[in-house]
């Protein structure tokens, strides 16, 4: 090589131009080997800023915390597209503005909001009682070698958040550049009906970007949750506001290390969320039509589980968890009326209980922790929790188990599991599908893998079958999946996808 290709300009004009044309130009040269070994790591360095400003590379964590998953993906260019593949969708409804303070409440809803109600639909978190079934009919079990016919699939905004639907509308929230977005999607085609937004930008290296709370339906309205509590409460055929605020900021309250991810729970008039505050400001009731305080209870730290309608020992209640216990609270007054100790590593307990009987309900945490069997006993006001069992044979960290025919099937960390609920006897594990979510439906488990796969695994205590699987959607993925209609949505922070998994009617 001439001279001046391997003088100093020379080197680094290369390094900065193509990194690699640098690392050949470097070695070529009569330098020490210090020297050498110096100005690898700085063209390195380089490197890395070409690849991430250049190329999108992305560097983010998989669910257990230490594996380095790389993409490259530019925000500006995924944040372009998005906007494009919305602005050539026909007849979309205009954005709803955001509102700095709570507006008065309109008046009653139109004949568009009414139209929206449905019976039995999947109009929450994991489903109508937030426990990951859906019962509105049988699925597929016999799926394609290519998979489950796809609907329709776009791009999406950042976020962990699901979707709840109803009367043909998939809602979601998501995060698109320094602004959170509630949206409604036409379920048959995907097409943006509506968003509502506001300036909220939650950005976290070890989990990732974006809102983390599935909105929920109820009565013709949206309840959603930002990653920063921003709360809103939408007209759910138009997206207008009816009341919001930061629930934050109003209960006096910090937010926890991976932002507000307790979905909003309906019990009658109120809706029910969990700031976190201390001296009484840790779980908050609002009236559900104005946004007026009801109650509210505990002093604990937040947790990331959302809060259950349940009925206990006879006892209708609200069942949640923070960051130290599982407690049942009065439903109507939110008094406490028991505790169960739970403390997890980093305070993270984002797993749903589930309820096995009338008096028992099945809790588990991740991060080395485990699995209990709880019982609720007592009568009045005067009730006490007792540990059936306790192991760590199932390790839930931020996804849930089902219960299906006396058995808990779940994530036991990133390997798929069966036990035994009455006595918590494993009866096998098998299957990887990283840090993923999982739903029960037609006797079979539907599990959606970290990596974007949509996995069939019958429900039997005998062994581990799957029935089939097929990439479903790219990059991490931690949303929990969901079925309205016979249709399974899927969505990460990258894209959303429709499939049929429902049986068609009719020849």
């Amino acid at each position: 090589m001439p001279s001046r290709l391997r003088s100093p300009a020379a080197l680094w004009i290369s390094a900065l131009l193509f990194p690699p044309l640098g690392l050949f130009v470097l070695w070529t040269r009569t330098a020490g080997i210090a020297r050498k070994l110096l100005g690898t790591l700085a063209v390195l360095a380089i490197a890395m800023i070409h690849l991430k400003y250049i190329y999108g590379l992305r560097i983010e964590l998989s669910g257990n915390g230490m594996t380095p998953i790389f993409t490259f993906r530019s925000p500006e260019k995924h944040f372009a597209e998005l906007e494009k593949s919305r602005a050539v969708q026909p007849d979309r409804a205009p954005a709803v503005a955001a509102v700095e303070a709570a507006p008065e409440p309109p008046k009653p809803a139109a004949a568009a909001s009414a139209k929206l109600e449905i019976a039995n639909g999947w109009t929450d978190f994991r489903g109508p009682l937030r426990d990951g079934v859906y019962r509105q009919g049988e699925i597929l079990v016999d799926w394609p070698a290519r998979g489950l016919e796809l609907k329709w699939k776009q791009p999406v905004g950042g976020g962990y958040a699901s979707f709840v639907v109803a009367g043909g509308r998939a809602y979601t929230i998501e995060q698109r550049r320094d602004m959170e977005f509630v949206a409604a999607y036409d379920l048959r085609n995907g097409k943006e009906v509506w968003t509502h937004s506001y300036p909220a930008h939650f950005q976290e290296s070890m989990g990732g970007d974006g809102p983390r709370a599935t909105p929920v339906y109820h009565g013709g309205f949206i309840y959603s949750m930002g990653a920063t509590g921003e709360m809103r409460v939408l007209d759910a055929a138009t997206g207008a506001v009816k009341w919001g605020k930061n629930i934050l900021r109003d209960n006096q309250a910090q937010n926890i290390t991976w932002g507000m991810s307790a979905s909003p729970l309906i019990v009658d008039d109120t809706v029910v969320v969990q700031p976190g505050g201390s001296k009484g400001n840790s779980i908050a009731a609002y009236d559900k039509r104005t946004g007026k305080h009801v109650w509210k209870s505990l002093d604990d730290a937040q947790a990331y589980t959302s809060p259950m309608l349940v009925t206990l020992a006879g006892k209708r209640q609200i069942l949640t968890a923070t960051a130290k216990r599982f407690v049942g609270l009065d439903a109507s007054k939110g008094t406490l009326l028991w505790e169960f100790p739970w403390v997890t590593e980093y305070n993270v307990n984002s797993s749903q209980p589930i309820l096995v009987d009338a008096n028992r309900f099945f809790i588990s945490a991740g991060y080395g922790h485990g699995a209990a069997l709880v019982e609720i006993s007592g009568s009045g006001n005067s009730f006490r929790a007792k540990e059936i069992w306790q192991n760590n044979r199932m390790k839930n960290r931020f996804n849930s188990s089902v219960l299906y025919d006396g058995h808990i099937y779940g994530l036991d960390e990133n390997i798929l599991a069966c036990m035994r609920v009455s006595d918590g006897n494993l009866m096998w594990k098998g299957g990887r599908y990283g840090y993923g979510q999982l739903l029960l439906a037609s006797g079979h488990v539907v599990v959606l893998s970290e990596s974007g796969e949509l996995a069939l695994v019958k429900a039997s205590p005998e062994k581990h079958i799957e029935v089939s699987k097929f990439q479903a959607i790219e990059g991490k993925t931690w949303n929990v999946p969901a079925i309205d209609s016979g249709l399974l949505l899927v969505r990460n922070a990258n894209e959303m996808a429709c499939f049929q998994i429902g049986r068609r009617a009719g020849p």
